[in-house]
């Protein structure tokens, strides 16, 4: 059973490595890794050039973004499963081994590991409202995002039926294909930490990208369009006009009037 890895990058050379091998040396080997480098002008492309394993694909685009670059992996992949690895992250020997029978096992068509978190070079323990659940967990995802792209491992169905990435969004992509994914599928946990979280460096997304709150109500707006039972309605509605809430008070207090407008004209509120 071949396993297809896509890890996005953009300019993270003193990452990269790390994050290859950790796949290449997994202890399950029919797997496939592509590599897209997002338009990178550090030294990423000749450190990933060098490598002659024949599981491994690098790809260069100009820059696009992270949604772009995961796309055009997941659309290469010839994988029955398919799993995202984040450049500065890295995983533990066993990784796919341990997640993909714990899938087979249970008939999952996504899981997501439990994670290690490192922040400027220390081991660091998340907030409890970070802490990762497993199951149909949808209410609870609309607040934040639940699920770590480094974390997860789903089937070539579960991506036929929910999509790619919204390549639209500058942020909170996974928050929206995660949300999608939990209205057709349940996310399982695999109870054990795999996965090596790094985080505290300057060139992390969340750190760039000023007001996330913008691309979450984004996609909540779109999940307008969905069939939602009336219970999730109503949790996404109330979610909805919190964000919107909190975002156009933030807008007001920056003088940014029309901004606020927009959104509150796009929710559909007073």
């Amino acid at each position: 059973m071949l396993v297809s890895v896509i890890i996005p990058t953009f300019n993270r050379a003193q990452f990269i490595e790390q994050a290859v091998n950790s796949v290449l040396n997994q202890t399950w080997q029919n797997l496939e890794l592509i590599v897209v480098d997002d338009g990178s002008n550090d030294q990423t492309r000749r450190l990933l050039e060098k490598i002659k394993d024949k599981r491994f694909h690098y790809f260069y685009q100009e820059n696009k973004g992270v949604s772009s670059a995961r796309n055009f992996g997941l659309k290469r992949a010839r994988g029955d499963f398919l799993a995202l690895l984040d450049s500065d992250d890295y995983w533990l020997p066993e990784k796919l081994s341990l997640q993909l029978k714990f899938m087979l096992e249970g008939g999952f068509h996504i899981s997501q590991t439990q994670e290690i978190w490192i922040r400027r070079g220390r081991r660091v323990n998340p907030m409890a409202r970070h802490t990762q659940p497993g199951g149909w967990f949808f209410e609870k995802s609309l607040h934040l995002c639940l699920v770590s792209p480094s974390c997860v491992l789903f089937s070539r169905k579960l991506m036929e039926k929910v999509g790619f990435f919204d390549e639209n969004l500058l942020a909170c992509e996974d928050y929206d294909l995660w949300l999608r994914t939990l209205l057709r599928f349940p996310i399982a946990l695999v109870p054990y930490p795999l996965v090596i979280r790094r985080g505290g460096h300057p060139d992390q997304l969340s750190g760039k990208i000023i007001g996330q709150d913008l691309y979450r109500i984004y996609s909540l707006l779109k999940l307008r369009s969905a069939s939602l039972d009336k219970n999730k309605n109503n949790a996404l509605e109330r979610v909805l006009e919190k964000k919107v809430s909190i975002y156009v008070s933030g807008c007001l207090k920056r003088g940014k009037s029309e901004e606020a407008q927009r959104i509150k004209e796009l929710w559909g509120g007073d």
